[in-house]
């Protein structure tokens, strides 16, 4: 086997970045495997923002290009039990925790199939049989979320254990210093783990973070730190297997910084006008995938040539999982208010009004509601609209001869208001209660 440095030297904003972790490989399967799930992560992103750009997917799309050795290094040591809870670029973290790549691709593309059943799209990715309790839009919001993940843990007396994984944005945030002090302070089995990618959407480190160096920045309350070379896939697994003992046996929290990169920007609609090609490129040569290769190649784990291998079978796999997410069926309109309350049946409030008819109703009946045919055909009619219109280009209900808006002037009849006219209606159902009580 080639000779290994002792130590990596990795630049960072606080000064080189040297670390001896990651200088011995663990047995070759377990290689393979790292180096399989890093190159599926990859070309599934890829994929992903192919179909973004065909209007795929809507909303917006956050890539972790790049930054596949911390995700694969990390979820490669977690127990089936433990909980892992993200942010907004989490495509990666589903799938390395074992979803499978075409319910998130078919999340992505806002479908039933999806891992949300189309409900939260690329940026609310969820598997809670597989303990991934998700992405979130907020910046730092899962913070406390993962605090109650862990509390909960520790009063049932399990040895689960949570692992945290933000941004170096989110590490400014309220939340941030609140989570670590209560953390600390309950003695919570968690590991925080920051993806430092030395840009908060795009602003550099050193212009949003006054302590540049993140693996310090929550000592202060409590929880120490280790900052590892997050582009190489070994040393971040070492790091993080011996933090979530610490988390498992000594129950108490602890912060890995892993100091990675974004090849693409912020999201898919992200001009990088923040940085420069060069950087770009000089972050490149330490691609997780290519160096990890090289190195089993060196060491003779693998063949020359076992990554084009790995490639060509990762490449048939998320094509059917683009094909499966495509041809899968939109979620139903009559769906539209499912799983928003948990309500009492005596309940009487209105939790959630629909409007897009001309007879308001309560929300959480969508689908009671839809089964009168004029509601679905104006429900159906709004969605034509907001998508393409007629042939002409004229706005749905312009050539349906006044559509929504029509059906509204006609139905209002003496009283000016449609909701008067139509107990009449309602009455001859025998039920005594009017359409806006659905």
């Amino acid at each position: 086997m080639a000779e290994q440095p002792e130590t990596s030297t990795v630049q960072t904003p606080a000064g080189d970045l040297e670390s001896s972790r990651g200088r011995s490989l663990p047995d070759a399967d377990t290689c393979r495997e790292l180096l399989r799930q890093m190159t599926l992560i990859r070309r599934f992103e890829e994929e992903a923002g192919r179909q973004y750009q065909r209007a795929k997917a809507g909303g917006f799309l956050h890539l972790a290009i790049g930054e596949e050795a911390t995700i694969v290094g990390t979820t490669s040591v977690m127990e089936p039990e433990d909980y892992l809870i993200g942010t907004y670029r989490t495509h990666g973290h589903a799938i390395a925790r074992g979803t499978d790549p075409k319910n998130v691709m078919a999340e992505i593309f806002g479908r039933e199939d999806g891992t949300a059943r189309g409900r939260g799209g690329s940026m609310h990715i969820f598997d809670g049989e597989r303990r991934f309790m998700g992405g979130y839009g907020i910046v730092g919001g899962n913070l406390p979320i993962a605090a109650g993940l862990a509390l909960a843990s520790d009063l049932k007396g399990t040895d689960e254990v949570t692992v945290c994984m933000f941004g170096d944005g989110a590490s400014n945030t309220g939340n941030f210093g609140e989570t670590m002090n209560l953390a600390a302070l309950w003695s919570l089995p968690i590991v925080f783990l920051v993806e430092n990618n030395l840009y908060g959407m795009g602003t550099a480190i050193e212009r949003h973070s006054a302590v540049t160096d993140l693996s310090h920045k929550a000592e202060g309350m409590g929880v120490p730190g280790e900052r590892v070379d997050g582009m190489d896939v070994i040393a971040i697994r070492e790091c993080v297997a011996d933090h979530l003992r610490m988390a498992r046996e000594d129950r108490r929290p602890t912060l890995v910084e892993a100091f990675t990169y974004r090849y693409r920007g912020h999201s898919a609609a992200d001009p990088e006008v923040y940085r420069d090609k060069h950087e770009v490129e000089e972050w490149r040569q330490k691609d997780p995938i290519e160096s990890f290769a090289k190195r089993l190649v060196d060491e003779g784990v693998v063949a020359d040539g076992f990554l084009e291998e790995v490639r060509a079978q990762v490449e048939e796999q998320v094509v059917e999982a683009a094909e499966f997410a495509d041809a899968s069926p939109d979620p139903p309109l009559d769906s539209l208010y499912d799983n928003l309350y948990v309500l009492p049946e005596e309940s009487g409030g209105w939790y959630a009004v629909d409007e897009r008819t001309p007879d308001p109703f309560r929300g959480e009946r969508e689908r009671e509601a839809a089964e009168r045919d004029r509601v679905r055909d104006l429900h159906e009619a709004g969605a034509a609209y907001a998508e393409e219109g007629d042939d002409e280009g004229r706005p749905a209900d312009e050539a349906q001869g006044g559509g929504a808006s029509g059906s509204h002037s006609r139905e209002q009849g003496r009283s000016g208001h449609p909701r008067h006219d139509q107990r009449d209606e309602d009455d001859d159902r025998g039920d005594g209660e009017p359409e806006d009580a659905i």
